[in-house]
C-alpha cells in the first residue's frame, strides 16, 4: 500500500511539472497595427489577456501597443521595420539611440517586459532582390552591441525575423534542405552571430502560401489532420507542409554545424478572406490544429522540443499592404473591431473548451450606410470612376473572386465600396456622394456573408488617465527571480505535501 501511495505522489508530480511545463510555454500572437481604426492599445491588451496569449510580437515599436503593454505580465518581441536597417547599418550611435528610445525607456519607465528585438522582417525575401542584404547583418551586430552598453544584453535577445525561402531543399525531401546559394555565407554569419549571443533564430512558415501559389498543391497537405499522402524521406513519414518545411530548416542547420541553435517560428496562421482558399472554414481547421499543437507542447520529427510560436495574426489591418495578395488584409483571428471570426479551443490545460472571446469596451460610429442611390444608374458614366477612388482610399479586398463579398451583384458592389470609403473617412460630411450617386442609409445592407461594416469611433475611447509617479518598479530581471522562486515555492509546497502523505501511507 506504501509503493503505491509513493508511486501515486511520483504520478501527481510528474503531471504537475507538465502542466507547469505547458503553461510555461504559452501561446504568443504578432499584433500588427496597420489599420486605419486601430483599437485602442488598452483594450487589445484586455483581449490578450482574456484569450491567454501571454507572449505578443510588434512589428514596430509602435507607442501605444507598447505602453498598453506595460505590467501587462505578457512578454514581448518589438520589430525594427526593413527600412531603418541602412542608418542602423551605418552607426552604432544609432543603434544605442533606437535601443534607448525604443527598448530601455519601456522597460525601466513602463514596465515593459520586451524579451527580443527583431532586426528587420524578412529583409532577404527573393522579392526584395537584395535591397537588405547588406544592412540586415551589420544592423543586428549594432543593436547587440547597443543593448550590452545599456545593460540588456542578457535580458533582450536579438534576431532576423526570416521568410522560409531562405533555405530549400534540391531533393523535395527535408533531409536536402540547405540555405540558399546566393546568401548562403550570409546565412552562417547571422546564424553563428546569433549562437554565439545565446540568440534564436526566427522564421516564417506559410503553408497557406504553398496552396496559393501552386493550384495542385494537396489541400490535406496543409493542414494537421494526418490524412494526407505521406512524403517518406527515409525512415521519416511528414503528412504535413509545416512539419516538413520546419525540418528542412533543422536538416540546413544540422548540415552546417548549428544543431542545437533555438528556433522561433515568428508568423504562421491561416487568412479569412481575399482569396478563394483564404476562408473561415480552412482558418479554424488549420489554427485550431495549431493550438493543438502548441497545447501539447509537439515538435517534429527531427527535433521534439517544440518551437516557440507566434500566430499570425491578432486583428485583421486594413490598411497593410496588399502587394503580396489581398489575403494579407485578414490574417486575424479576430475582426478589425475584435470581435471573434470563428471559434477554437484555447484551453491550455486540456480539458473543457476555452474559447475565444471579443474585445470588450469597443466604441463605433453612427450605425449608418453609405449605398448606392435606387434610381442612380448603373450605366452612369462616373460609376466606375467612383468605385476605383472609392477602392483606391479604403479597403475592398473582400469584393475579389472568391471572396466573401465576392458574389454581389453589380449595385450591391458599389455599395460596398461606397460604404468603405464613407467609414474610413470616418462618416464625415460630403463623403457619401460621390457624383450624386450615393447616399446614407440607416438599414444594414449586408448580405449572407458579406458585412457592410461600421468603423470604430476611435475619439469617443477615452484617453488614458495620466498616471502619477509611481514607486521604483523591480527590475525585470528581479521580476524573473522572484517568479522562480515562486514556482520552486510551490514545488517545494507540493513535494512535502506528498511526502508527508505517502510517509503517512507507508507507515
Amino acid at each position: 500500500m506504501g509503493v503505491r501511495s509513493l508511486l501515486f505522489c511520483f504520478f501527481f508530480l510528474y503531471t504537475f511539472f507538465l502542466e507547469l511545463f505547458v503553461a510555461k510555454a504559452g501561446l504568443g500572437v504578432n499584433w500588427g497595427t496597420r489599420a486605419t481604426h486601430p483599437l485602442p492599445g488598452g483594450i487589445v491588451v484586455k483581449l490578450l489577456k482574456d484569450n491567454g496569449f501571454d507572449k505578443v510580437k510588434l512589428f514596430e515599436p509602435d507607442p501605444d501597443a507598447l505602453k498598453a503593454l506595460g505590467n501587462s505580465g505578457i512578454q514581448v518581441m518589438v520589430g525594427i521595420p526593413n527600412e531603418f536597417l541602412l542608418p542602423l547599418s551605418n552607426s552604432v550611435q544609432a543603434a544605442v539611440d533606437w535601443v534607448r528610445q525604443n527598448v530601455s525607456t519601456y522597460i525601466s519607465r513602463y514596465g515593459v517586459d520586451i524579451r527580443c528585438v527583431a532586426v528587420g522582417n524578412e529583409p532577404f525575401l527573393k522579392t526584395y532582390k537584395g535591397a537588405f542584404q547588406q544592412t540586415t547583418f551589420p544592423a543586428l551586430q549594432n543593436i547587440q552591441a547597443a543593448l550590452i552598453k545599456a545593460g540588456l544584453g542578457r535580458q533582450v535577445k536579438v534576431t532576423v525575423p526570416l521568410n522560409a525561402d531562405v533555405y530549400q531543399t534540391d531533393t523535395n525531401l527535408p533531409s536536402g534542405g540547405d540555405f540558399r546559394s546566393d546568401i548562403h555565407s550570409l546565412m552562417i554569419s547571422i546564424i553563428k552571430f546569433l549562437s554565439l549571443n545565446a540568440c534564436p533564430l526566427t522564421i516564417n512558415i506559410y503553408p497557406f502560401l504553398s496552396l496559393y501559389a501552386d493550384s495542385h498543391f494537396p489541400i490535406d497537405y496543409a493542414f494537421f489532420s494526418g490524412s494526407a499522402s505521406p512524403i517518406v524521406d527515409g525512415p521519416i513519414s511528414y503528412t504535413n507542409v509545416f512539419e516538413a518545411n520546419y525540418d528542412t530548416l533543422i536538416w540546413a542547420l544540422e548540415k552546417n554545424g548549428f544543431s542545437s541553435i533555438p528556433v522561433i517560428i515568428g508568423e504562421v496562421g491561416w487568412p479569412t478572406d481575399g482569396d478563394p482558399n483564404a476562408n473561415i472554414n480552412y482558418a479554424r481547421r488549420f489554427n485550431q490544429g495549431l493550438v493543438d499543437r502548441i497545447i501539447q507542447g509537439q515538435g517534429s520529427p527531427k527535433r521534439a522540443n517544440p518551437p516557440e510560436i507566434f500566430i499570425f495574426g491578432l486583428i485583421d489591418e486594413d490598411n497593410k499592404s496588399i502587394d503580396p495578395g489581398n489575403f494579407e488584409r485578414h490574417w486575424g483571428l479576430f475582426n478589425y473591431d475584435g470581435t471573434v471570426k470563428y471559434q477554437l479551443n484555447m484551453n491550455m490545460k486540456g480539458g473543457g473548451q476555452g474559447g475565444l472571446v471579443p474585445a470588450k469596451g469597443v466604441k463605433y460610429m453612427a450605425r449608418q450606410w453609405c449605398v448606392m442611390k435606387p434610381e442612380a444608374s448603373l450605366s452612369d458614366p462616373q460609376l466606375g470612376q467612383s468605385i476605383s477612388y472609392a477602392c483606391s482610399n479604403a479597403d475592398c479586398t473582400s469584393l475579389g473572386y472568391g471572396s466573401s463579398c465576392g458574389r454581389l451583384d453589380a449595385r450591391s458592389n458599389a455599395s460596398y465600396a461606397f460604404n468603405m470609403y464613407y467609414q474610413t473617412a470616418n462618416q464625415q460630411k460630403g463623403s457619401c456622394e460621390f457624383n450624386n450617386l450615393a447616399a446614407t442609409t440607416t438599414r444594414d445592407p449586408s448580405q449572407d456573408s458579406c458585412k457592410f461594416e461600421i468603423m470604430i469611433d476611435i475619439g469617443k475611447h477615452e484617453a488614458p488617465p495620466r498616471r502619477s509617479p509611481s514607486p521604483p518598479s523591480l527590475s525585470s530581471s528581479t521580476k524573473i527571480h522572484n517568479n522562480n522562486n515562486n514556482i520552486v515555492m510551490v514545488i517545494l509546497i507540493w513535494i512535502a505535501g506528498c511526502c508527508w502523505w505517502c510517509r503517512w501511507c507507508i507507515i
